[in-house]
């Protein structure tokens, strides 16, 4: 089998549990994601990489019901922002596709979520947030798509 590909290097870690991958300014104190030399907020070069935390609360979501250009996964899939203990508001797919079974600050944790099989016959994961109670979690099992 395979290993799993990231949909973009640098983003998340393969751990138990995944963290997304982020920085914090050394000058102003604020925490970024994605990672990036320069700081957003002050433009400062000063910044050190870290793992953001793994949990959130659900900010904003909604489902994508159709495959968005150049798209290869399945559809319906959940889409939203979460926001994270350190006060950053995460774009990111969601497991839970129907919005009714969602509400606002939600407990949320992030998961490795597979996306679709690249050319290369490779799984193509991505990062997502799963709703902390169980029987609202409708991820894809990875068996699925292979």
């Amino acid at each position: 089998m395979t290993a799993p590909a990231p949909v973009r290097e640098g983003l998340f870690t393969d751990a138990d549990p995944p963290h997304l991958l982020g920085g914090r300014c050394g000058a102003c104190g604020q925490h970024h994601f994605p990672l990036h030399d320069v700081c957003p907020y002050c433009a400062s070069e000063g910044t050190e990489a870290i793992e953001l935390s793994a949990t959130g609360r659900l900010w904003a979501w909604t489902a994508v019901t159709h495959p968005p250009p150049g798209y290869k996964g399945q559809v319906p899939y959940g889409f939203g922002v979460v926001e994270l203990p350190e006060g950053l508001r995460v774009v990111t797919r969601l497991t839970e596709a129907d919005p009714g079974r969602l509400h606002a600050d939600q407990l949320m944790h992030m998961v490795i979520d597979p996306l679709h099989i690249d050319d290369e016959g490779r799984p193509v994961v991505v990062y997502a947030f799963a709703p902390d109670d169980a029987e609202s979690v409708s991820s894809t099992p990875m068996t699925s798509i292979l």
